[in-house]
């Protein structure tokens, strides 16, 4: 069994964002996780300005061929590539962190529009977008408020433009049904509101609420191996 982890939007190197729950989960179990490096965020060998969602499913599916068993986690946009990479054998689990279970035909886009107060972000011209507006300041602030300055300071240096194709592309799988899943409502979250996370909760097997903001692997990554522990049992 492996953990695999695919992270959010506009940033990259999932295996920094995992890496304090990665440490805990080997320690407490013996599972070793592994991140997917997602081209639409400018990683791995398809990256391309021009990657979105179909490239960023491929490189998933791509890892889980390559694994006998998965538990599979997925943080905000990282569940609308789980969605897009459709059902595979290798997935045993499925967990959710402040995440979307989108339906067929659903873009991130069309998923974020009914966000009351959404992440601004601009195009930058080359087929990419970006946030825009914040600084490490004003970013730490929204997504990383319960983390100490130094985290928020190295999220910081791992944000990223993606390609515009990651929000506009509708999926054409939903990889989520059928299999069992725990979703992570992050009820101190800053950035996905709690009542678009409820909504998508509302999907899974079931879903557990921790007093967090929207990256507790970072700020609370005991709470996050815990619930990961129960799947493994």
């Amino acid at each position: 069994m492996e953990l695999v982890f695919v992270h959010g939007a506009l940033v990259r190197d999932g295996d920094w964002w995992w890496h304090r729950a990665a440490a805990l989960l080997l320690d407490r179990t013996g599972v070793r996780s592994r991140a997917v490096a997602l081209p639409s965020c400018g990683e791995g060998p398809d990256a391309a300005p021009s990657a979105g969602l179909v490239e960023d499913a491929r490189a998933l599916r791509r890892v889980l061929d390559d694994v006998d068993e998965a538990v599979v986690v997925g943080h905000s946009y990282g569940g609308t590539v789980v969605a897009e990479a459709g059902a595979h054998p290798a997935v045993r689990h499925l967990a959710f962190v402040s995440s979307y279970l989108p339906e067929l035909g659903d873009s991130q886009g069309a998923v974020m529009s009914g966000e009351t107060d959404p992440v601004a972000v601009a195009d930058a011209g080359d087929g990419t977008l970006g946030v825009s507006g914040y600084d490490e300041s004003s970013f730490g602030r929204r997504f990383l408020h319960d983390a100490d300055d130094a985290t928020r300071a190295e999220a910081w240096r791992r944000v990223t433009r993606q390609g515009v194709g990651a929000f506009v592309t509708p999926t054409s799988a939903v990889g989520w049904q059928g299999v069992d899943s725990t979703y992570l409502v992050c009820t101190d979250d800053r950035s996905t509101s709690v009542g678009l996370q409820r909504h998508h909760a509302a999907k899974a097997t079931r879903s557990v609420d921790l007093p967090t903001g929207h990256h507790p692997f970072l700020s609370r990554p005991d709470l996050v191996v815990d619930q990961v522990e129960a799947l493994l049992a």
